[in-house]
């Protein structure tokens, strides 16, 4: 399907615009009605028989380019959020449990543990009947024959937290009140177990 052809007008300012010219030249459009009323515009005169007008018009041009957009300035880096703080995580052993224990004489002691001095025994010195020999050099006439041994143990309990915290300080003042006056081979006994009773106030009493 053939486009349709386009007006006159529309002919001649094509026309105009073909071709390189100085933006601001005069253009001479001729306006000519035939004998049978058809107006046609052209850029030559019109031909014999034809009424003409003479029109002068500036040769259309291309709009003044759009001077392109500055650039927006570039926002400001943002600093750096400062590093996060170490954080430093002291990890503490649970306090180390004292018992005080009693032995068979009734003297009492302190232990890290409550095992009560096991030991192994002879079953004629706790007491049991019966004929046999007894303590050395003494002889139980009669009745069978006691003999064997035994494994005892000192009753022991475990001590508060608080009255361990108070002997272990009592411990570090005697060593302090003893080293003046011990000698130089002992001095370093009682710093070695100075030094264990400082660490183990700071961890299971968290003072000196």
């Amino acid at each position: 399907m053939s486009r349709p052809p386009l007006p006159p007008l529309l002919l001649v300012l094509a026309a105009l615009t073909a071709g390189e010219a100085r933006a601001a030249d005069p253009v001479t459009i001729y306006r000519c009605v035939g004998r049978d009323g058809t107006v046609t515009l052209s850029d030559a005169k019109c031909p014999p028989g034809q009424r003409q007008e003479v029109r002068e018009m500036l040769r259309p041009q291309d709009p003044p380019p759009v001077p392109a957009s500055p650039a927006a300035p570039a926002s400001p880096a943002r600093p750096a959020a400062p590093p996060a703080p170490a954080q430093v995580v002291i990890y503490r052993t649970p306090p180390r449990p004292m018992y005080l224990c009693t032995s068979d004489d009734g003297r009492t002691y302190t232990s890290d543990n409550g095992d009560g001095n096991p030991r192994l025994v002879p079953l004629w010195s706790l007491g049991y009947p019966g004929g046999g020999w007894g303590p050395p050099g003494h002889h139980r006439p009669g009745g069978p024959v006691v003999v064997g041994n035994t494994w005892v143990r000192d009753a022991c309990h475990q001590l508060p937290q608080a009255e361990v915290c108070d002997r272990l300080r009592d411990r570090r003042y005697e060593i302090q009140r003893q080293y003046h006056s011990a000698l130089q081979s002992e001095r370093h006994a009682l710093d070695k177990e100075q030094r264990g009773l400082d660490a183990r106030l700071d961890n299971d009493c968290g003072a000196g």
